[in-house]
């Protein structure tokens, strides 16, 4: 066979055989990045609330691109406790870097896991759905108190471990958003 054919056959090949390399692939696949983010938390600033905490953050442990890492050193994510106007809220990048703030009053009124998982959730860059149920972890405080449901559904993890497919770019390091309200 010639070299031209040669080229000519094999391109035709590859072109047959390459759609069905990405069959499947769709824009909602979280595939695992080349390299997972590591987001390290820190909780000394909220120390009655330690536990519930590292429980609500284990809630997401089945992510692919996202590990979590508990440190007591300087951190991505820290938590605090305190008396805060609004209740509890989240203020950071949406992705890996941010301060979590549980309000002590609502967290007397709320499952103390729930609070924690929801507000990691944020840092995720996901946003509130109040008016989703309680199986849905980011309908925060809308189900009201009764509601204890500390999970993330199979939704919202995948949308957590797509928003760190790629990892975090410096366009997402350098923002800041503010999410009050639990």
């Amino acid at each position: 066979m010639s070299l031209r054919k040669f080229v000519s056959a094999a391109g035709i090949a590859s072109a047959v055989a390459l759609p069905t390399v990405f069959v499947g692939a769709g824009v909602a696949d979280a595939a695992p990045a080349i390299n997972a983010t590591t987001i390290t938390y820190n909780l000394s600033a909220a120390p009655n609330y330690a536990s519930a905490i590292r429980t609500g953050v284990s809630r997401w442990g089945t992510l692919r691109n996202v590990k979590f890492q508990e440190t007591t050193g300087r951190a991505n994510l820290t938590y605090h406790q305190g008396n805060y106007s609004g209740g509890s809220y989240y203020t950071g990048n949406g992705h890996g870097t941010g301060n979590i703030y549980l309000d002590i009053r609502q967290m007397g009124q709320y499952d103390h896991v729930r609070v924690a998982a929801h507000e990691t959730g944020h840092d995720l860059g996901l946003p509130d759905h109040y008016s989703g149920p309680c199986s849905e972890l980011m309908s925060g405080g809308g189900p009201g108190p009764s509601c204890t449901n500390s999970y993330p559904n199979a939704n919202e993890k995948a949308r957590a471990d797509a928003n760190f497919r790629n990892g975090v770019s410096k366009a997402e390091l350098d923002r800041t958003i503010v999410i009050r309200g639990y």
